[in-house]
């Protein structure tokens, strides 16, 4: 049975949502796997039984500190040794938890990943994902999405790589299709960046790569995979979050439109480390926290660190 570890004590709605989020989760799951609260004990307790859940239903490990939004990353998750984050990368690094999911500071999951589990070597700079929904019913990967706001060719070429194996392996796409978000489809078109990338990327045989994308073909059927900068990246899984809010906002149910709500995907994982690490939305509820569980479960099963380790060898 996979363990996964949850940060009770994480997102801007914890612990409410992350306990009641792991309740849901738990259900789905059954015996699949067992999930570990980290955080305060007597809080965890205390809303468990006040939603009426046999405490056995999950372990709880007790932490004493949180690390809040506001704080310095880096400083937070040494000088808080027994917060719910570092406690939670404390496990994962002895291998008492197969996973571990946080909706906390993503700044400092991205330090416990990088202080305990550590890059794989030959990764140059670990990332984060966000799908996109197609047009077809389907969904595009598009990474990075705020991490690394500048990156050189050969980080974006790795970015292909990383990206193509978390969607065959996670996403169970065959040979994905592999663009670069471009403000043209010409190869001489873009930036500097771009244009050195497509270079790399043009007669590659370490994924499929299928030429620019241009933003007006991000949720067509042309790639699977969309390679760009964070700071790119950001912006356009920013714009696809207001999409959502529009069409709540113009009162529009609409089963694509619905498709753009972060809720259903829960969480991204950071690809690229030696663990299973998934970061969720500061602002998730009940339904998002349960769903990025689920996601955790995926990935572990995936076993995506093995498998980029070996193609890095």
């Amino acid at each position: 049975m996979i363990r996964i570890g949850l940060d009770v004590m994480g997102g801007d709605y914890a612990p409410e949502a992350t306990v009641a989020g792991a309740i849901l989760a738990q259900k789905v799951l059954a015996n699949d796997a067992k999930i570990i609260l980290i955080g305060n004990q007597d809080v965890i307790e205390e809303m468990l039984i006040k939603h009426g859940v046999d405490i056995s239903w999950f372990e709880i490990i007790h932490s004493t500190e949180v690390i809040e939004m506001g704080d310095h990353p880096s400083k937070a998750f040494t000088q808080k040794p027994n917060s719910s984050i570092s406690v939670g990368f404390q496990m994962l690094q002895a291998g008492s938890i197969d996973g571990f999911a946080s909706a906390g500071s993503t700044g400092a999951m991205m330090v416990g990943a990088m202080y305990t589990v550590k890059s794989i070597p030959g990764v140059i700079r670990p990332t984060i994902t966000s799908p996109l929904p197609k047009m077809n019913g389907n969904s595009t990967i598009l990474l990075d999405v705020g991490l690394n706001s500048d990156c050189k060719p050969e980080v974006l070429y790795q970015y292909g790589i990383l990206g193509s194996f978390y969607t065959e392996f996670v996403c169970n796409i065959d040979n994905p299709k592999v663009g670069l978000l471009n403000i043209g489809s010409e190869p001489e078109k873009g930036n500097n960046l771009t244009k050195a990338t497509y270079q790399l990327m043009a007669e590659t045989k370490d994924f499929n790569f299928v030429g620019n994308i241009e933003g007006n073909e991000i949720f067509d059927d042309k790639a699977d995979v969309i390679v760009c900068d964070g700071f790119v990246g950001n912006v356009v899984l920013k714009q696809a979050e207001a999409v959502f809010h529009l069409a709540k906002y113009r009162k529009l149910n609409d089963e694509y439109f619905n498709r753009f709500n972060f809720e259903i995907y829960g969480g991204t994982p950071i690809l690229g480390v030696n663990g299973n690490v998934v970061i969720g939305h500061g602002v998730s509820n009940d339904i998002a926290i349960k769903n990025m569980i689920l996601h955790t479960k995926d990935v572990i099963h995936a076993k995506l660190p093995e498998k980029i380790r070996e193609f890095f060898k």
